[in-house]
């Protein structure tokens, strides 16, 4: 299947067909990956994380870091000032 890059703004987009996003189940707004690899553009969903897939990638073995401790001192919201 053959496509057209087109002017979009400053942008270049790809326009893709409605059979090929209902075939793969995408649709607009859709967030997705890119890479360029061997002189191919491959686009990929993102990956959707659950609190507990990120916990199972912990090492619990290690140390915690060093200045771990330093958030227990950390000042309070109150007392940092911000300047506009």
């Amino acid at each position: 299947m053959e496509i057209v890059l087109r002017r979009y703004g400053n942008s270049t987009v790809a326009v893709l067909p409605p059979a090929v996003l209902k075939d793969l189940g995408l649709s607009a707004g859709q967030s997705l990956t890119m890479t360029a690899e061997n002189g191919k553009i491959v686009l990929f969903r993102k990956p959707k994380y659950t609190l507990s897939d990120l916990i199972a990638q912990c090492d619990m073995s290690v140390p915690p870091p060093a200045d771990l401790d330093l958030w227990d001192y950390s000042p309070k919201r109150s007392q940092i000032s911000f300047r506009r």
